[in-house]
């Protein structure tokens, strides 16, 4: 099953035969629409080292193994689906009526993870519901609809949100220098699903011979805190893997034959797991 009204924006894939998981993966997309592109300023090497580089590819055939796959094609520089639609800086955008905080990485960026200018001026308030209109509100409409989709089906669904990050902290990180674990899933301190699915994602990345750390960097973002509630059925994960375990970090390249495909292997393998995990 495609949404082919947002063909560009995000593919979406739903097997005819399913487990009750939706891998969902909002940061991997490079792609700036020609409307935008006029308003951005950050180099093309920002918008790659920002991104969640191959994520995509990572979870390439997770559908073969009965999961749906959503996988947005935007960079987060247009719209950060990971946010919420009103977190939004009032230096970012003029006019807002209601800005929650000043931090520059909310729904739009205004600043890359290493200080450089994502905006080449603040947009208007018109400019970032135009953005939302177009990229975040669709997204989000298919993310929810499939996983209504699969709770229909199965009676209870799990979302894999999936992320990657940097091997160590950046200097504007709250770990700057810092190694990270390889797997980092975060649950909101186990609130966004049951114990049982969380620790077989833990238990699945540690039989590999994983490193594993809770909530830390990162505790899950807005996907996971939004849909994230396992008293109703729907139980969210997020999965931030280390980068240096399948790309180059310097280049972006992945590590083809020396760690690329052992990761791409473990996420489909992670999906059969969950798909026989009762929560």
């Amino acid at each position: 099953m495609c949404y082919t009204g947002c063909v560009g924006i995000f593919d979406l894939t739903v097997p005819e035969s399913t487990v009750p998981v939706l891998v969902e993966i909002p940061h991997a997309g490079l792609w700036v629409p020609s409307a935008v592109e006029h308003e951005l300023s950050a180099p093309q090497d920002a918008l790659r080292r920002d991104a969640d580089i191959h994520v995509d590819l990572l979870c390439e055939n997770v559908a073969s193994h009965g999961a749906a796959r959503l996988a947005a094609k935007v960079s987060r520089y247009v719209v950060d689906l990971n946010r919420s639609a009103d977190d939004v800086d009032a230096a970012a955008v003029v006019g807002h009526p209601a800005p929650v905080r000043g931090q520059p990485r909310g729904v739009v960026w205004r600043a890359t993870t290493d200080g450089r200018p994502v905006l080449r001026q603040p947009l208007t308030y018109a400019q970032l519901v135009e953005r939302l209109a177009q990229y975040y509100t669709p997204y989000h409409d298919a993310l929810q609809n499939t996983l209504r989709t699969l709770q229909q089906r199965h009676g209870y669904v799990i979302l894999v949100a999936a992320h990657s990050m940097p091997s160590r902290g950046r200097s504007l990180h709250t770990d700057a220098g810092v190694r990270r674990a390889d797997v980092v899933p975060g649950t909101r301190g186990r609130t966004s699903a049951s114990g049982a699915i969380i620790d077989a994602v833990d238990a699945h990345f540690r039989a590999a011979g994983l490193s594993v750390r809770h909530d830390d960097p990162y505790r899950g973002g807005f996907t996971t805190q939004h849909y994230g509630r396992p008293a109703d059925g729907v139980h969210a994960v997020q999965v931030e893997l280390n980068r240096a375990l399948y790309v180059n970090e310097q280049t972006g390249e992945p590590l083809w034959g020396n760690g690329f495909e052992l990761i791409r292997q473990l996420m489909e393998s992670l999906v059969e797991t969950l798909g026989q995990t009762r929560p």
